[in-house]
């Protein structure tokens, strides 16, 4: 119990640079305090066939720390819950290792049925203040979860969901749009990729598409020079295209 508390401990100075002693860890975090009644008393009482009990005790829990933790979850270790006021986590939710939880997330379910119906996540997941994982999904390993999206299917490792209902940018997506902006010379004043702004996304909608046309444009100059066709002046004006056109139209 003291290895998993000193642990936990060591987490919150990892993951919040507002922590400054152990003691004001110990008396000023309600999300240690959840998953710590969480481990050692709500969830044994479960596991041991005292449902009512457990039920109590995770009550009160919820009643001081804000956070509703059902007796039956599966927390895994090193798990963070930051401010934590408005968390909610399933009965049938697991949480694996070292996953990050905001403030308002919910682990809910979408059926009245018995049996699975709330999310697992995998090792090093991070939500968002506000986002809502909903069902039997599965979030994979390293996933991230953007502010207030909702996430209603499977989510796989090392993707990012955002938006309403969440979809998905992978790394590769992401690493492209900001190849294609800086090659037209688009700053995007600094906007972030999971913002759910209409514009933002229209914006990244056309990166995707001219980063596809270029390549397209060169593929296609490449076979008709090597036919023996002179592509010199479709590569002049392609090259003369003024990159700060784009910024100009959204000042």
């Amino acid at each position: 119990m003291f290895d998993r508390l000193r642990e936990d401990i060591a987490v919150v100075f990892d993951r919040d640079p507002a922590a400054r002693t152990k003691w004001e860890v110990l008396t000023c975090y309600p999300g240690l305090h959840a998953l710590v009644w969480h481990r050692n008393v709500t969830h044994p009482l479960w596991s041991a066939g005292l449902r009512w009990l457990a039920r109590w005790l995770a009550h009160w829990s919820r009643w001081l720390t804000g956070i509703e933790i059902h007796p039956g979850a599966i927390i895994g270790r090193r798990v963070f819950i930051d401010h934590g006021m408005g968390v909610v986590v399933g009965e049938t939710a697991v949480i694996g290792d070292d996953c990050t939880l905001y403030h308002g997330v919910t682990l809910g379910g979408t059926s009245w049925n018995k049996g699975k119906r709330h999310p697992t996540l995998g090792r090093n997941v991070v939500i968002g203040a506000g986002a809502k994982a909903l069902g039997p999904i599965l979030i994979g390993d390293g996933v991230k979860i953007g502010c207030n999206a909702v996430v209603v299917r499977d989510v796989p490792a090392g993707a990012t969901a955002v938006g309403i209902p969440a979809r998905l940018v992978t790394e590769d997506q992401q690493s492209r749009r900001e190849a294609q902006a800086a090659k037209i010379g688009f700053s995007q004043y600094a906007i972030a990729a999971d913002m759910n702004d209409p514009i933002v996304q229209a914006i990244h909608r056309l990166l995707d598409h001219a980063a596809a046309t270029e390549e397209r444009f060169e593929k296609l100059v490449v076979l008709l020079q090597r036919d023996g066709v002179n592509c010199e002046d479709a590569k002049a004006t392609a090259e003369r295209f003024d990159p700060t056109q784009i910024n100009k139209m959204l000042e």
